[in-house]
């Protein structure tokens, strides 16, 4: 079977990411849709950081009253659905909430 290469739109250290989480586990075709879920969430709450700490958390309305950067909700959303995703997707040793966890491939262990 072909090893599926990283969706390109993910940064370099996500793709890094995907492809050790997909060499590392014998994943079924909606393990690796949930997997490019959790690598999109994941860039979407670091971008949202960089703006966060380039520019902080609020600003000021046109009354100057201070207001909550979007990118707050941003990155909350995406903490939680990163978070959601992996429990889903059990990597951790964890059993998910009604999904067996992906099996380690034959080689796990022995490429470090």
């Amino acid at each position: 079977m072909t090893t599926p290469k990283p969706p390109s739109h993910l940064k370099p250290a996500t793709r890094k990411w995907w492809a050790s989480v997909v060499a590392d586990f014998e994943m079924e075709p909606h393990h690796l849709r949930l997997l490019q879920l959790a690598a999109e969430a994941w860039d979407q709450a670091q971008t949202a950081r960089e703006v966060l700490d380039r520019d902080g958390q609020t600003f000021l309305d046109r009354f100057g009253q201070p207001k909550e950067r979007p990118e707050v909700g941003i990155l909350q959303n995406a903490r939680i659905s990163f978070a959601r995703l992996l429990r889903e997707l059990a990597l951790d040793g964890v059993d998910g909430p009604e999904a067996p966890r992906a099996p380690r491939t034959a080689d796990y262990g022995a490429r470090r």
